[in-house]
């Protein structure tokens, strides 16, 4: 299926699950506190999703993983303007050491890999990983005083819907021809990949600044580059490993 397809069937699908989980649980209600950040929430990550998923079709998997990545620094930048939380020189040195770490497992130092996507669709990629920090620092007040963390997820998911309608008709033609196994792909991103780490991150959110936090989220590059070497025969290089040192060091230092 193309990726148009996939990213709506996938929050689709995450929806669907919340909104069952919700109603089991007897969470499910109408009436839920900060419906328009919910809702602007929402939109900024259906929006985002699908930025990447345009741009990516003209950007190598390096470039945009480091492009998208790229919303730590954001985070860093935006945390004290919108939430007045002091950034201090622990979160500083952080930052800028998982910027690097960064930096060395997405390129293995080949820049060159950088150059080798159309400029517009860079671009969309790094709009992406801008709306992905707005969407991290607010998250922050979204949960601080909210314990119905179920609703927030649920209703969040629904109105990420949204802004994945106008692919819709690219998805139904493709729904009758699926097999299995792009059902459970779908299944398995869905509540294992969004459903799951989003509860948990929402959950530690409460208790951590969202620079934390988006440093904390770069162990999914070493995880995917430890997998990928694992299970696909992908090369463990020096760079690589550099790389991520520095980011399980920058992780301690801003915790």
């Amino acid at each position: 299926m193309d990726a148009y397809s996939f990213v709506f069937l996938r929050f689709l699908t995450a929806s669907l699950v919340m909104l069952t989980a919700s109603v089991l649980l007897k969470k499910f209600s109408l009436k839920f506190e900060k419906k328009r950040l919910i809702f602007a929430l929402g939109l900024t990550n259906g929006v985002a999703y699908l930025l990447q998923y345009v741009g990516m079709v003209h950007v190598n998997a390096s470039a945009s993983s480091l492009f998208v990545n790229l919303s730590v620094v954001w985070v860093a930048i935006l945390t004290p303007l919108i939430l007045h939380e002091r950034l201090g020189w622990k979160r500083t040195l952080g930052v800028t050491i998982s910027l690097i770490g960064v930096v060395f497992m997405t390129t293995n130092l080949e820049f060159q890999t950088l150059t080798q996507g159309a400029i517009f669709a860079d671009f969309l990629v790094i709009v992406a990983g801008v709306l992905w920090a707005v969407f991290i620092v607010f998250n922050k007040p979204l949960v601080k005083n909210d314990d119905d963390i179920i609703q927030a997820v649920t209703w969040l998911l629904v109105f990420t819907l949204l802004p994945l309608l106008p692919v819709l008709p690219f998805s139904a033609g493709a729904l009758s021809s699926l097999p299995i196994q792009a059902w459970l792909a779908i299944l398995y991103t869905a509540v294992m990949c969004w459903v799951v780490p989003y509860y948990l991150w929402l959950k530690g959110l409460r208790h951590l600044s969202p620079v934390t936090s988006a440093v904390v989220l770069l162990t999914e590059i070493v995880i995917a580059v430890a997998i990928s070497t694992i299970f696909l025969g992908e090369v463990f290089t020096i760079v690589s490993g550099i790389g991520a040192v520095l980011i399980v060091f920058a992780i301690l230092v801003v915790s």
